[in-house]
């Protein structure tokens, strides 16, 4: 992997916009342009903002709706890692200005929770050596409960949950720097690095949990996340790594 101190984020440039269709593909435009990366991009609008599986993500004004745009030069598996880097970044920044250490936790894959709802969530995007980490935090506003699929975490927001309302520069601001020293410890360690901090705030870890893909449902006990990033569940046969799934608790 690269040595290079700036792909780890910590002098990546920033642009700040008033509205983009998404962050995500306005990195990926700008990279395709020669733009210098790492790059952040930050936009106080998105209007084609979209999650996993190419859902649309809600962009009312006020939230936090970003992208940091770096060159990789990894095997896929290895950049699929940035979910878990990402993560742990996600919450130290939110830990820093909130000082709720106690009401933040992390669902596998890619979320982060605030006193049990969904605050975040992450989008990887990739193209070529071009990887796209699409960040979406809910500081203001949050869909209503029946905007999401049944079963689903319900989304919150910090201002409703905590009363702290934080700007979405104030936020990058806390998520640069901790990215960056996230992303150096990858970057030195590997997964095996970050594996034990994302354990010790895994959400529902040692409970029983339902893992659904496009065709399969399995409900377990979520023992761990592997080495690779799979979700491990103890099921009747024995241990199961699934590597892709919607976790429903």
């Amino acid at each position: 992997m690269s040595a290079d101190p700036a792909a780890a984020g910590g002098a990546a440039g920033r642009a700040l916009l008033p509205a983009v269709d998404s962050t995500n593909a306005e990195g990926l435009r700008r990279a395709a342009t020669g733009a210098a990366l790492p790059l952040w991009i930050l936009a106080a609008e998105q209007t084609a903002g979209r999650g996993r599986r190419a859902r649309p993500w809600a962009s009312p004004p006020g939230n936090f709706y970003g992208s940091l745009v770096m060159r990789l030069a990894e095997p896929p598996a290895q950049v699929a890692l940035r979910s878990f880097v990402t993560a742990l970044a996600l919450r130290d920044a939110l830990v820093a200005l909130t000082g709720l250490p106690q009401a933040l936790a992390l669902k596998w894959p890619n979320d982060v929770l605030l006193n049990g709802g969904k605050l975040s969530g992450i989008l990887l995007e990739a193209s070529g050596d071009v990887l796209c980490i699409g960040i979406g935090v809910n500081l203001v506003g949050a869909p209503p409960p029946e905007a999401v699929e049944p079963g689903a975490v319900p989304p919150v927001s910090i201002l409703g949950e905590t009363g702290l309302r934080i700007t979405p520069e104030r936020f990058l601001d806390a998520l640069a720097p901790a990215f960056a020293a996230r992303e150096a410890a990858f970057r030195a360690g590997g997964f095996p690095a970050l594996r034990g901090d994302w354990l010790a705030d895994a959400a529902r870890l040692g409970e029983r949990i339902t893992a659904r893909t496009g065709t399969q449902t399995r409900e377990g006990i979520f023992e761990t996340v592997d080495a690779e990033g799979n979700l491990v569940l103890r099921m009747a046969a024995g241990p199961v790594a699934i590597p892709a799934a919607e976790v429903f608790f």
